[in-house]
């Protein structure tokens, strides 16, 4: 699975570079920069891909960091398991129907991400989701479709994102060997591709990518690939 990380990571450099010339064409219009963490609140769900390497990050840091993160990691897990008693390893949300995921990723919920520093940057930074480096603008490709129409409030204040060419991208391209690369991890990891599997960053962290019986989890798991 090694060789799928490292073309995931090259793949996610990309969406680096697209955000780097965002900031370099449209200056102050953009106020993402380090230290401003004020989307890293709440849960959202990832790619099962963007779990392992997220957990492959987090395996990376100090001891102390660590202990601190999956400390973070257990509390909020605690709480998810208060809603859904049996979110069991390997935490995958599609065990359950999409529409009750909302249960659990409340709009309203302004907790940290655990993986954020006391001063409101990443621990992983490098290793961070898809949705993560997406974040803040709207994504329009090359054409104009608008594949996601909203954008942080401190971005493009008094403007509109949607009418700056600048920004635009090659998102077709980019999801499409996005999804090429996830069916090949599932494949792997799994033993049969999968289309989507989902988790949270907390229960990212708690994974276990190297005893857990994933290709047993396939097998019983009844959602159609």
């Amino acid at each position: 699975m090694t060789e799928i990380l490292d073309k995931y990571r090259e793949l996610l450099a990309e969406v680096d570079q697209w955000f780097r010339r965002c900031l370099a064409s449209s200056g102050d219009r953009i106020h993402c920069a380090a230290g401003c963490s004020g989307c890293c609140r709440g849960l959202f769900d990832i790619t099962l891909l963007d779990a392992a390497l997220l957990k492959g990050g987090f395996d990376r840091l100090e001891e102390g960091t660590r202990e601190l993160v999956l400390g973070r990691c257990r509390e909020r897990l605690a709480g998810m398991q208060r809603l859904w008693p049996d979110f069991a390893p390997p935490f995958i949300l599609n065990c359950r129907p999409e529409e009750e995921w909302e249960l659990l990723m409340p709009d309203d919920d302004e907790t940290p991400c655990p993986l954020l520093g006391a001063d409101g940057r990443c621990f992983v930074y490098g290793f961070r989701p898809m949705t993560c480096r997406l974040h803040g603008l709207p994504l329009v490709d090359l054409d104009g479709e608008v594949h996601h129409d909203e954008w942080c409030t401190l971005n493009y204040m008094g403007g509109d994102p949607l009418a700056d060419t600048g920004i635009r991208g090659e998102f077709p391209r980019i999801f499409r060997e996005e999804v090429r690369l996830f069916r090949h991890f599932t494949r792997q990891l799994l033993g049969r591709e999968f289309l989507e599997l989902d988790t949270v960053i907390p229960t990212a962290i708690l994974m276990d990518f190297t005893s857990f019986d994933w290709r047993r989890f396939a097998a019983d798991f009844g959602a159609t690939p």
